[in-house]
């Protein structure tokens, strides 16, 4: 609860002013009675008729405030809601950005977008209406018991003994309600990834002809949502109906009470109407609390789903020192180096490598030998379990990870566009990129002609992951924002895998213009692209088997040797 409310601070003006409205609202109903049963047992009894219409008149002026402090209540309220929303939506995404490969590779794309939408949807009105009609309920509550017992304290107490029942029935049903809400949230969620699945994945689909079987899924995951719905509003309608119960028969109490003491002549009719509003008055913030209830369940189911991810920390982070740096010569350095993903399994064992600055380096082997993975620990998408990574002689944790990842410009095989522009997308290697600089990185990528052949050019919408392109042109356009950007160090995973022979020889011009004086690291299995790298770097099961030149490589007549006369043979 503290951590809820401590997204409350920016905001405390707007929302100290949202109280002071409540807390007057409030107090206009509360006086309201007690006006009134001055006012028939003083100015119509002695008939003092010009008072009594002043007293409407004052009335009503209080009426009048207490309308501008209900729309202040419902705007500026809501506002306070939406801003502390938005504040918690904006800290969720920014957390989850830092997070590192692995934290991805074990959470779905829908269960996040659900954590950071939908989760949060009833968080405004929890923020809005929780504070606000616990301030009011409170105010009212012992208010109309303060005025009651003024009139007829029996009446009082018999308003108090309701309270405790009001309470303990809250407080036991409040759990259910609860677990209930939070497996609505959870269900919602698993309709989020299924739905992001289905969309995602909608050309495999149709050419597999699975769209029944994609019904299926999705009804399963609808039948439970609907079920966990269902749970739901069971649970709320148990815990209403008995609360509703309660303060019907409040009511009938206190008038057959009244009605007792009019007859033994202890109370006249003007303290029993009086009493019957102040009752009214009373039951207010009953329906309050039991709308709170409702919306704390749900609030909070969200809010501790939220919790749970801001309770994550997977981040890749750097030495207490660590520094920025301005520039790099090239030399990486693998010494000693451990790895294994979450599922325990060894990638990397015992690796040891050193790249001269400005050399390209190839690395070849079979699927899942742990080439990408070598190459991604230089970036610090994962970190090492033993063993450390040097830029420049100095270990990689001991430098800004942003800083680092600035120096490094990685074209992987699998290309992810944005759903924009042509221009946006290669203007992602540099957001601050002149058109000219971003025209000369096409051209760079071979890929200026076929863009200026596009409908609206470099405006042309690429469509959801570029779906609107080619392979080859999104591919190219990846290589493109790289050139962009310009870095000292390169990773290329398979990065004209997706090219035609002609397209490839030009890339590889101009991946050797670009690798000139820099360190390239290239991820391939097509050998033929590999053959003049300064350095081939075979990686096995094992780790590094052999590495040399291409011709060395073919004369030692080991793994790269046989993997060479096989594609050859193809």
């Amino acid at each position: 609860m503290r951590y809820f409310l401590s997204f409350f601070k920016p905001h405390r003006s707007l929302f100290i002013a949202d109280l002071i409205c409540a807390a007057f609202i409030a107090g206009v109903d509360l006086v309201f009675p007690m006006f009134t049963r001055y006012a028939l047992t003083h100015f119509l009894a002695s008939s003092e008729f010009r008072t009594f219409y002043i007293f409407i008149g004052v009335s009503l002026f209080l009426y009048l405030i207490r309308m501008g402090a209900v729309y202040f209540v419902a705007y500026f309220g809501h506002l306070f809601g939406a801003r502390v929303e938005a504040d918690m939506r904006r800290a969720i995404f920014n957390h989850i950005e830092k997070q590192s490969f692995a934290f991805f590779d074990r959470n779905r794309t829908g269960q996040l977008m659900s954590r950071i939408t939908t989760d949060l949807f009833e968080v405004t009105e929890l923020a809005h209406h929780g504070p606000e009609d616990i301030l009011i309920s409170a105010l009212t509550l012992s208010g109309s018991l303060i005025l009651m017992s003024v009139i007829k304290a029996e009446l009082a107490l018999l308003l108090a003994a309701f309270i405790p029942l009001i309470v303990l029935h809250t407080a036991l049903s409040r759990s259910r309600l609860m677990h209930t809400s939070k497996n609505v949230k959870e269900k919602t969620a698993e309709i989020n990834t299924a739905i992001e699945s289905a969309v995602s994945g909608i050309r495999v689909t149709k050419i597999f002809t699975n769209e029944a079987y994609e019904k299926q899924r999705f009804e399963k995951n609808t039948q439970a949502y609907y079920n966990a719905r269902k749970g739901f509003y069971r649970s709320v309608a148990s815990f209403l109906c008995r609360i509703d119960f309660f303060t019907s028969i409040l009511n009938l109490i206190i008038l057959g009470a009244g009605g007792f003491f009019i007859m033994r002549g202890s109370m006249n009719i003007a303290d029993l109407i009086t009493a019957l509003l102040f009752s009214s008055a009373f039951l207010q913030p009953v329906r309050r609390i039991t709308a709170f209830v409702e919306q704390y369940a749900s609030g909070m189911a969200g809010f501790r789903r939220f919790a749970e991810i801001m309770n994550t920390h997977e981040e890749i982070h750097s030495n207490p020192n660590a520094v920025n740096i301005n520039g790099a010569r090239g030399d990486i350095d693998y010494e000693h180096i451990d790895f294994a993903y979450n599922n325990g399994i060894t990638v990397l064992h015992n690796v040891n490598l050193s790249i001269k600055a400005g050399q390209t380096v190839a690395f070849v082997g079979p699927s899942g030998s742990g080439k990408t993975t070598l190459c991604s620990l230089l970036p610090r998408f994962y970190d090492v379990q033993s063993g450390s990574i040097k830029l420049d002689g100095r270990d990689i944790r001991d430098i800004k990870v942003e800083s680092l990842r600035r120096h490094i410009g990685l074209v992987q095989q699998d290309v992810f566009l944005f759903a924009g522009t042509v221009k946006e997308n290669i203007a992602y290697g540099n957001i601050e990129a002149s058109d000219e600089e971003i025209i000369e990185a096409a051209r760079q990528a071979e890929i200026h002609d076929d863009i200026i052949k596009m409908d609206k050019g470099y405006d042309t919408l690429v469509g959801e992951r570029g779906v609107r392109l080619s392979g080859g042109q999104k591919q190219r356009i990846s290589i493109a924002r790289t050139f962009l950007k310009n870095p000292p160090i390169l990773i290329l995973d398979e990065a004209t895998s997706a090219l035609d022979t002609a397209t490839e020889i030009k890339i590889q011009q101009s991946f050797e213009k670009l690798a000139k004086g820099r360190t390239t690291l290239v991820i391939a299995h097509r050998l033929s692209t590999i053959r003049n790298a300064d350095l081939i770097v075979v990686v096995d099961d094992e780790g590094i088997c052999e590495q040399g030149k291409h011709s060395e490589l073919l004369a030692q007549n080991g793994l790269y040797a046989s993997l060479y006369k096989a594609q050859n043979k193809l």
